[in-house]
Order: structure tokens, then sequence, then C-alpha cells
């Protein structure tokens, strides 16, 4: 099932958590904060994380009293882009970790290590570096494989009933080993331009996965919950 944006994620998050409703309510009432993890796939948006995406996330998740921990694969990334030119920079090589930690000011875990007996939900930012370190996306489309790793935690979290976040390109990562999962992209036409990723829809059918038509909610709440502002989030 897919939520997007509203109740249902809500709902799912605090029947995840031990301590009930409470617990997952961002408000000086609850038991304990939500201990969300946040999967980041390098630094830079053509071969690493959409820093942008993962600064919202981080942010809206520090105002909802969240406990945080960043993780990412320990492995060398697909190549590097020189992201002033939109290049790849010949004979130049780093790791997936390392950069991550760039954006997690060096507070960041080997993806190894993360356990959903450690967490209430995930979050997958979006950027290159999901279609190109933590899968193949970018280069097999289809037929990509998905890092060991990725495909753990996602059938770990899944098979626990815990929520999963999928921002951007990153639900071709549920869609690839999750069979069968409904995840979204937005729409299926480029409208103009407006949506111009909508060819990512077809893939996601291609992979075996089910793609729901949405819009863009935007919402600035006085009193913000977990809840909101995830892009795309796959449920049981």
């Amino acid at each position: 099932m897919l939520a997007s944006c509203g109740p249902a994620l809500c709902t799912a998050l605090r029947r995840a958590a031990p301590g009930g409703l409470a617990s997952f309510h961002c408000s000086a009432r609850r038991h304990r904060a939500a201990r969300v993890a946040v999967v980041l796939s390098g630094c830079g948006v053509y071969d690493g994380t959409e820093i942008h995406e993962a600064s919202a996330i981080l942010v809206h998740l520090s105002r909802g009293g969240a406990e945080v921990q960043m993780y990412a694969p320990d492995v060398t990334q697909m190549h590097v882009i020189d992201h002033s030119k939109g290049q790849p920079a010949e004979a130049e090589s780093r790791n997936v970790l390392v950069e991550s930690a760039r954006i997690a000011r060096g507070k960041i875990a080997s993806l190894a290590k993360l356990t959903t007996a450690d967490h209430d939900a995930v979050i997958f930012p979006g950027g290159f570096g999901a279609a190109k370190n933590l899968s193949t996306f970018a280069v097999d489309g289809k037929d990509c494989k998905v890092n060991r790793e990725v495909e753990r935690v996602l059938k770990d979290f899944h098979k626990a009933g815990k929520p999963i976040g999928l921002c951007c390109i990153s639900p071709v990562l549920a869609a690839k080993v999750l069979s069968g999962a409904e995840v979204t992209v937005g729409h299926e036409e480029e409208e103009g331009g407006k949506w111009p990723y909508a060819g990512t829809a077809g893939a996601i059918k291609e992979l075996g996965g089910k793609h729901c038509v949405k819009e863009v909610t935007i919402s600035f709440p006085v009193n913000f919950h977990v809840e909101r502002h995830f892009s795309n989030v796959l449920l049981q």
C-alpha cells in the first residue's frame, strides 16, 4: 500500500512504535522520539545524494523531534561527476560512505550496521546515487542489481511492517526488491516538462512494481508531525 505525505504514514509510524500512538506524536507529550534511519548514496546530485533533498528531510525530522542516524554503503562510487561541468571526472575515485559523511557532518555509519531493531522507519533521499551507487539502475534499467545491504534493509523493514520513505528516483529500489510494491514518482506523462522524469514510471512497471499517479503535496503545519513531507512512502 502507498501513502504520500498524510495521515496514513502517521498511523503506520505510531503503530510501529513500541510506546503506541504517543511515542510517534511529535509534541511535548510523546514518550520517546521517533528513531529514523536516513540512507545516503554519496554527496552531489549527479553522482550521489541530492543534497537539497537530504537537507530538507533532516530539517523536518529535526523539527519533529526525531532521533536520526545516517548510513551509507562502504563501497566505491560508480564514477565521479564534476558538477561544474556535468561531466565525469576522469581517473578519479571516491567512496560512498566517505562522501556521504560530508552531509552527515561525520556522524554516519556503514549501512551494514543498520537494523530494524534500532529504528522505527527508514528514508532514502534521491539523487543519481540511488541509481548509480545503491543500484545499477542508471546503467542497466529493469535488469539492474541492487546493493545487497540496501536490499536487506528494504526487505527487513518491509517484513517488520515499518515505514520506508523513498524520494525522487529511489522508489526504483523498492520496485526491484519488493515484488508488487506500490510506489510513485509523480505522473506518467511529462505534461510539457512539468514531470521531466515521468519515464521512470514505465521502468517501475518493468521492474515488477505498481506505479501510483500522485500530485505534489506541500504543507507548512504549525505543529509538525513526522508523517508530513515524505514524497514517497512504502507501507505494508
